[in-house]
Formats: C-alpha cells, sequence, structure tokens
C-alpha cells in the first residue's frame, strides 16, 4: 500500500461522517447541534442552538464556533464537524451576513445583535 492509501483509510476509520451526513450552513445561520455527552457509564444528548460565527479549517479537520446568549451571558462553544459525538445537526434559520466571520456580533446586544433571515421561497424550499 502506498502512503496516499494508508492516510485515506486512516481517514474513513477515525472519522466516518461523510459530507452527506452534514448538513451545509455558513456564518450567520442559527442551528441546533444535538451531542452527545458521555458522563461515567451514562450518555446523554444536550442541544446547543445559536448563530454560527465562523468555520475554520478543511477537510475532516474543520470546526465552527456557535454563539448564543443564556441568561445575559454570551457563550460560545467550538464543535469539530466530523466529531462522532454529533448527534444531528440541524438548520433553524438562514442569516444574511457579508463576512465570513462574524465576530462583531460580540459587542452587540439587544436588537442590534439581530441577524436578517433569508427568506425562501417555494421552489428553495422542496
Amino acid at each position: 500500500m502506498n502512503k496516499d492509501a494508508i492516510i485515506k483509510l486512516v481517514n474513513e476509520q477515525m472519522w466516518p461522517k461523510t459530507d452527506a451526513d452534514v448538513p451545509s450552513f455558513k456564518a450567520g445561520d442559527t442551528i441546533t447541534v444535538s451531542y452527545r455527552i458521555i458522563e461515567g457509564n451514562k450518555e446523554r444528548v444536550q442541544s446547543f442552538r445559536g448563530v454560527v460565527i465562523q468555520i475554520k479549517g478543511s477537510g475532516k479537520t474543520k470546526m465552527f464556533t456557535i454563539r448564543k446568549v443564556s441568561n445575559g451571558v454570551g457563550v460560545e462553544r467550538i464543535f469539530p464537524l466530523y466529531s462522532p459525538h454529533i448527534d444531528k445537526i440541524e438548520v433553524n434559520k438562514i442569516g444574511v451576513v457579508r463576512r465570513a466571520r462574524i465576530y462583531y456580533l460580540r459587542d452587540l446586544t439587544g436588537k442590534k445583535a439581530r441577524i436578517k433571515e433569508k427568506r425562501m421561497t417555494r421552489s428553495e424550499e422542496k
């Protein structure tokens, strides 16, 4: 086996998820990530809903950051896109932003922190 075949085999073993398993989203979209948490011998699923403020990396090491405001405190969490602990990713709203990394959202509060929502036509919904 050559070097490329070995790397491909290792990648398939470590990251069983493919691009078909992951929905497409970008910065500004509101998504819900269902994340499996293992504590000792117990296992539970926790949902984290927020706005995607950045997507970084490429290939199997791609990661994304989600921000939400909980009890007046901003909370950000970074998820590996192809993590085996992620059960599902749902895209709730498609936002309209002009930047790939919307760090300016950290300084905004109240109505200023809202992101415009993309209106879906009937043909796009299907």
